[in-house]
């Protein structure tokens, strides 16, 4: 019956130390520094792997664990299935029982709600930026009339290689310069 940490911070520029102080009771610690996003979470695999019947892993908050409420339910289901129960010290859940299994499900819920809303706001946000004219991206590197010139000079026979460097411009920037119509 061991008690293993998990802990994780969505960049590498943010600190574990917070989450770290809180799991130093725990017998061992798995932490990462990665987006929840990411597909590449390998220590939040290999704690999965390790823990075994009758452990008890523990994050310090929901949020840390999962991407969304189907992930958090895929490792519910797993954890469940191993017979490893969760604890998360900050949300007071603690599956070991009946209450902190229901806690678990409504917290993981509402935590999916709000990444919908927020998702929802940014996208609003971003839709009225346009309507005003605020354009997105990075500036266009070659003006109209260099772009006939770029795809003039092509026609007539300049390497790539020669273009890339006259214009300062990647292979795939040209490509999709020449691409227009």
């Amino acid at each position: 019956m061991a008690l293993i940490g998990y802990a994780r911070v969505s960049s590498v520029g943010q600190n574990l130390d917070v989450q770290l102080d809180k799991l130093q009771h725990c017998d061992k610690i798995f932490q990462e520094k990665v987006s929840s996003l990411s597909s590449k979470r390998s220590r939040l695999q290999a704690c999965l792997e390790y823990v075994r019947e009758g452990d008890t892993l523990i994050v310090t908050r929901l949020d840390r664990l999962a991407r969304s409420t189907l992930h958090l339910c895929q490792i519910a289901e797993e954890l469940q299935r191993k017979q490893v129960d969760l604890q998360v010290i900050d949300q007071n859940i603690d599956t070991s029982d009946a209450t902190g299994r229901l806690l678990f499900n409504m917290l993981g819920a509402i935590g999916q709600f709000e990444t919908e809303i927020r998702a929802e706001r940014q996208m609003d946000g971003i839709l009225k930026a346009k309507a005003r004219g605020v354009h997105f991206g990075r500036e266009r590197k070659l003006s109209d009339e260099q772009v006939i010139e770029l795809k003039r000079r092509r026609e007539n026979g300049d390497l790539i290689k020669h273009l890339m460097a006259d214009y300062d411009i990647s292979k795939a920037t040209l490509y999709r310069y020449l691409s227009q119509e």
